[in-house]
């Protein structure tokens, strides 16, 4: 899925330099997401700092970066506008409690029912977002305070930085791993744009970086039912897309490293950073693919890489933002260029045409999904659809083998799943109207998957019955005759051949 250069083996230097990277390349997201949520820059450096530490330390993906993201941000502008930044405290706070909740249930493991066109279709999604969130760094606000589109010599100026910058990531690691090719792209380009007086955006132009420590805060909200459902459904849909983006981030890294992490854990170290960071005045935050991978690229694959990362950018915070002001913004901009290169699954485009229609679809619609509306609802719709269609294929997959013996028994031998897919194709492999007077339908090949099916059998029994019909029903399990209602004793039971299955039906619960 991705071309990326990696290195399977890990070491301390590649730790704190990927770690140092990283932190660099977390300073305009936090910013960005941060005036997309309406909130002081501040808030969203604090969330990466403490849900990057945290979840470093003890999440589920050693090398996975987490802080504030762009997914999270867009669903809480609304809440920000309508009640203030008090409740967005709040609402990371029960967000955070969900999340740990999810993790103790053993939910984690859910992830495995993603299917593949919906991973694809998450990556190349999350990859357009990224490359739509820099587009804005290309405008300036004229006289009036509108945003425009730069012209002329500036530019030429911020696409040749930028062009600068994804070049020596390109280029740099061809020569030599000794030095992450994202810290050296920025360091050449603003100790270029300094030493020649080049007239272009730094960090500073965005927002001043200087502040203290994040200090404990008891969100200011009134205890009561009224509030509570306010911030409920902000707090559900957060964790959802949290976990969601965590969890899928954490499937690629494991991919790419050819190593597993542990999804549980994952779910409760997210859970409890944002928890935390809900007290201490963050706007909480989840795995960020995109410098998660930074991370993996530049030979960060321990836990001391997240925990650099963080520490590295509280650093910046206190003591080194006027440094930090300086990197120009095009630097920053050609990094996750090269982040939006290597997330999105160029191979999904060479394999559209030969993957079948249904999966085509189905990426295609995550991606669009995702980039038009938030990650939960994509993810969500793939798997829908992901599932409907597989319920459509397996419901003509039943059928049955017909033949009359010498004595005039008609043998249906059923086979494919019997599910509420399948019941119509079920029916329609029967004709007891013109069937002998005794029947025979054989099992063996077939089962019976759920409650639909269970009632599709009563039902072909009452029907052989109003005929007057002799029917035996062979190689039901166990807890097929138990539910069956009309069949009786019309079942053969035969304890060496019947085969052990479970029936998904709220009897047996």
């Amino acid at each position: 899925m991705f071309e990326f250069l990696v290195r399977k083996s890990t070491s301390y230097k590649d730790d704190l330099l990927s770690g140092l990277t990283v932190a660099l390349a977390l300073v305009p997201e936090a910013v960005a997401f941060s005036f997309v949520a309406g909130v002081d820059p501040l808030v969203g450096l604090y969330a990466a700092f403490m849900v990057g530490l945290i979840t470093a330390a003890i999440g589920g993906r050693p090398g996975m970066i987490s802080g504030a993201t762009g997914a999270l941000a867009v669903v809480m502008v609304d809440l920000v506008a309508e009640h203030g930044i008090e409740y967005l405290f709040a609402t990371v706070v029960l967000m955070g409690i969900i999340q740990v909740g999810a993790g103790v249930l053993r939910l984690g493991k859910f992830i495995r029912l993603i299917p593949h066109p919906v991973m694809l279709g998450f990556v190349n999604g999350l990859a357009i977002i990224i490359f739509l969130a820099q587009l804005s760094q290309f405008k300036l606000a004229d006289a009036g305070g509108v945003l425009q589109w730069m012209t002329g010599p500036t530019l030429y100026l911020m696409i040749g930085l930028v062009t600068l910058t994804m070049g020596i990531i390109y280029f740099l690691p061809k020569v030599t791993m000794a030095f992450p090719s994202a810290l050296a792209a920025i360091l050449v380009v603003t100790g270029l744009v300094h030493g020649l007086g080049l007239d272009t955006r730094t960090v500073g132009d965005l927002a001043s970086l200087a502040g203290g420590l994040p200090s404990f805060h008891i969100p200011m909200v009134t205890p009561g039912w009224e509030n509570f459902l306010i911030i409920l459904p902000y707090a559900l849909i957060l964790a959802a897309i949290g976990l969601i983006e965590s969890l899928m981030t954490l499937t690629l890294i494991d991919e790419v490293t050819e190593t597993r992490g542990r999804g549980n854990r994952e779910c409760i170290g997210q859970g409890i950073a944002n928890v935390v960071t809900g007290f201490f005045g963050g706007m909480g935050g989840c795995a960020m693919i995109g410098q998660s991978i930074i991370n993996i690229n530049s030979g960060g694959r321990g836990r001391l890489s997240g925990i650099t990362a963080a520490l590295s950018l509280l650093v910046f915070i206190v003591f080194a933002s006027s440094l930090i002001e300086m990197i120009p913004v095009a630097a920053l901009i050609g990094v996750m260029f090269m982040v939006v290169v290597g997330t999105f699954a160029w191979s999904s485009l060479r394999i559209l045409h030969k993957i079948p229609l249904s999966d085509a679809l189905v990426l295609i619609l995550v991606s669009a999904v995702t980039v038009f509306t938030d990650l939960a609802i994509a993810v969500a719709v793939g798997v829908v659809v992901s599932a409907l269609v597989f319920a459509w294929q397996n419901a003509r997959r039943i059928y049955s083998d017909i033949s009359v013996d010498e004595e005039g028994v008609k043998t249906y031998r059923l086979n494919g799943p019997l599910f509420f897919g399948s019941v119509r194709s079920f029916h329609d492999q029967f004709t007891p109207s013109d069937d002998p007077e005794e029947v025979v339908i054989d099992f063996r090949g077939s089962r019976v998957c759920d409650h639909s099916g269970l009632e599709a059998v009563n039902s072909l029994t009452e029907r052989y019955l109003g005929q007057g019909k002799k029917l035996r029903l062979k190689h039901l399990s166990a807890e097929c005759r138990s539910l069956l209602d009309n069949a009786g004793s019309m079942i053969e039971v035969n304890v060496i051949e019947d085969p052990r299955y479970r029936v998904a039906v709220d009897e047996l619960a």
